[in-house]
This record gives C-alpha cells, structure tokens and sequence, in this order.
C-alpha cells in the first residue's frame, strides 16, 4: 500500500477526525428500523463509531452532545453503483453530444488516464458525495487501467474515510477478446479487503454478447470471468443496457444474488421472470435513467421489480454526467414512477428514503452494519437542516426530505462514527484544492488524449 500511496497526488484531505463519544439530542430521528420507528423527538448515543443506543431523553455522561433541535437524524444514504474515477471529466463532457458526450469521451480519454487521475477523480467524487450525505459508495471502476490505478481509487477511498465497495474492472481501452486482469483483482481482495466493513472488493464486468464488438465480449469469455470471479466468492455487477441481455444470462445461468444488475429499463416478460426466479439485485441510477438511456434502453421497471421482492437499491452512476446529489436520485425515481402510472403518491417518500438508506446497504451486504440506527450497528449518520427556507415549515420529515430536500441542507455527517462534515463543510478536505487538481487533471488528459 505504501507504493500506491506514492502514485497519490498530494492529498487534499488531512488527517481524519478521531472518533469519540457523541450524543445526538432532540432530532427527528428517522431509524430505519421496524422495532424502533421513528421518534419526533428523539437521541442517537454514539461511543467510538457504534451505535450505543436511540431513544427519549438518553443519558450519556461525558459525551459529546450535539442539539439536533430543527434537525432530521437519519442513516447516511448509501450508493449502489457509481463510476468515480472520471468525475472530473465534467469539465469536457458535453452531455449525450455525439462527440463530445460522456460515452465517446470515456472511451477516447480512459485509456491516458494515470493512477494520480484517477486517484483525483475518485476524491472529487466522494468529496461531493459527502455533502449529500452520501456515506457508502460503490465505486464502479470500468478504467482499471493498471494494478497501480486499482491502488489509487482504494488509496483515495481510505483518504476520504468513506464506507465504500471497490469493483475491478477492465479499462475502457482493454481488447474484448482478452480476459480481465483477474490475477491482480485476487491481489487486490487480499491486500485492500478489510473485516470493519469499510473497503469491500468486487468485480464489475462487461456486457457478455454473441460475438467481440465494442461494448461487449463473447459469452465463453465471459463465463470464464464469470466463473474464476466466484471462485474468489467476490459480489460481480454488470450494466444491463442491450435488449435480450437479462435473457442471454438467465438462459447461461449467469443470474443471481452474487450478480448485482444495474439499469433496470426495456426487460421482456421473460426476462423480468427469469429476475423473479433469480432474486437478482438491481441497482437503479434514475437521474441518468430518465435523462440518458430511456429513449435507447425504455422505462425503468421499478414497479414490476419491487412487486417480485426483487432487492433494490439506488445510484448516482457517473457524476460526470451528472451530479451527486442522492436527494433529486430519490425525486427522480420517484418522478418516472408516477409518470408510468399518472398517480401521485404510488411510491411513497419513506419507500424511497428506505431504498436510499436500508436497502443500498442489504444491497452491498452491509445491512448487518449499516443502513440503520440500530444500536449496535456502525454509525453512519447525517443530520439534515429543517431550518432553511426551502425545507420549513416541515410537518412529515419523508416528504420533506424526498421533495424539498438538497445537499445544501445537510449539516453533519457521521462514517464510521468520525465527522467528515460539520455544519454543512469538510472537516478534512479543501475543497478548493481539491477543485484546482481536478481542474488541472481534467485539462491534461484530455490533452494527452487529443494528442494521440
């Protein structure tokens, strides 16, 4: 780890907050827990990043006590799949642009990317991230470029103190005919994994087809991946985009709850039974949904996957096509739902705050962690403003959260029981150098790639 830290760029982030013994009094404590509910007037005991106990009027001598009055206390958001390493790209992406749109610009750019790039689009990402309260990410790396550009998004990843789970991929210039660098992702699990449940190490794939084109690989080849990935019992994530795709892995047997799917748009009956019979996750990204791939790839089945039990959760995708803001994710998934079925109100802001929160966290295996505030569990907690002119007056926290809500009202944000925002910035980031480096890093690789 020490020789990928040296790929690093200078950190913008110091050293991250100890963690101590916290009392959040009198919010609006949204639990997330069935036994416990929600309490209007409630505290959250935190002692060295577990939660110790929620309930009325705790005692906690010695504790720290932060007044929660005008606050709505709740789990920190967690994303299901986002492509990290090039969110500096903003400064070049032009939208769905034929040349200048995020795909073109990914494919020409990714393969000029350096660890430090990628280290730095990783920090720019989850440092936006944190300010939506956003407190577990799966980083979906499609730009492993080198053993050393894995090292940098985990070094990043550890900087920043967040909860995250890492998923090795191929980079964007890596031959459809050749397999994925699955000896050094068996490195990767062994030296970054760690048992706190703050690094997960995954795989995410590319898209199996009949025949190598771009986008795709053949389907013997990725069953080999498919097949030495579980061999190291490693959690896989595939886009689903192409029609038939869903049908062509249910019909290989490369469905299951190790395989989270991303996208769930334009699945034929068949294919939305073959998800039923699996219980195959979906990681559901309905900003870029909505906005990118409904004209190519059609509706997001949100309503015929949660019918089924199916597991569910949310994501930013790619904020260089984008932004992380995870409370327009919740407006608008909820959006296309009423949309489809012209009723206001069909899915709920709790349902959408649940899948913000609990179920992101089943999703990445971490519900026995976080998701919650159980006590017990590992605290990850954010407070939001009700006190700002877009918020007040609030009357059911869900509704305000899921309609009014933006990161501008997120206060304090807890990872693992350490503050890594307070009072709305970071307390071990600089924001401004961390905009100049991704600035400056946007600028040259894209230089080197126009070079070429």
């Amino acid at each position: 780890m020490g020789a990928a830290r040296a790929q690093a760029p200078s950190a913008s982030a110091g050293p991250l907050p100890s963690r101590s013994e916290w009392l959040l009094r009198g919010g609006h404590v949204l639990t997330m827990d069935g036994s416990l509910g929600d309490l209007p007037v409630g505290d959250v005991h935190v002692r060295e990043g577990t939660i110790v106990a929620v309930g009325p009027k705790l005692d906690a001598p010695g504790a720290q006590v932060v007044d929660c009055r005008e606050r709505i206390v709740l789990p920190g958001f967690v994303d299901t799949h986002w492509h990290l390493w090039c969110t500096a790209l903003r400064m070049v992406i032009r939208a769905d642009d034929p040349q200048a749109g995020y795909f073109p610009t990914t494919i020409r750019v990714g393969p000029h990317f350096t660890p430090q790039d990628s280290y730095i689009g990783v920090r720019l990402g989850v440092s936006e991230g944190l300010l939506s309260g956003i407190t577990t990410v799966h980083d979906w790396s499609h730009n492993t470029v080198t053993p050393e550009h894995a090292d940098a998004e985990l070094q990043a990843l550890r900087d920043l103190g967040i909860r995250a789970r890492f998923s090795y991929g191929a980079s964007q210039a890596h031959p459809n005919t050749r397999p994925m660098n699955l000896q050094d992702l068996a490195r990767v699990q062994k030296q970054w994994a760690s048992s706190d449940g703050m690094l997960g190490v995954g795989a995410c794939l590319r898209t199996p087809g009949v025949a190598a084109s771009r986008g795709s690989i053949p389907v013997d080849l990725f069953r080999s991946e498919f097949d030495a990935i579980r061999k190291l019992d490693l959690p896989m994530t595939i886009h689903c985009g192409p029609k038939g795709l869903v049908e062509l892995m249910g019909n290989n047997q490369l469905l299951g709850p190790d395989m989270l799917l991303v996208h769930p748009q334009g699945m034929n009956p068949t294919e939305l039974k073959m998800v039923g019979d699996h219980r195959a996750p979906w990681s559901i990204a309905p900003v870029i949904e909505m906005s990118y791939s409904a004209v190519r790839n059609g509706i997001i089945q949100y309503e015929e996957l949660s019918r089924m039990g199916v597991p569910l959760g949310l994501s930013i995708d790619a904020s260089a096509a984008t932004n992380a803001d995870f409370f327009n994710v919740m407006r608008a998934l909820m959006w296309s739902d009423w949309q489809r079925h012209g009723a206001p109100q069909r899915l709920k802001p709790r349902r959408l705050v649940e899948l913000a929160t609990l179920e992101g966290a089943r999703l990445l295996g971490l519900g026995d962690k976080v998701g919650s505030l159980t006590p017990g569990k590992r605290a990850d907690i954010v407070t939001v403003r009700t006190d700002a002119l877009n918020m007040a007056p609030v009357g059911d926290p869900y509704y305000a959260i899921v309609f009014n809500g933006q990161p501008s009202n997120v206060d304090t944000v807890w990872v693992d029981g350490r503050v890594l925002v307070q009072g709305g910035r970071h307390t071990a980031l600089d924001p401004a150098k961390t905009m100049r480096e991704a600035a400056e890093s946007a600028r040259a690789v894209n230089e080197r790639a126009t070079r070429r």
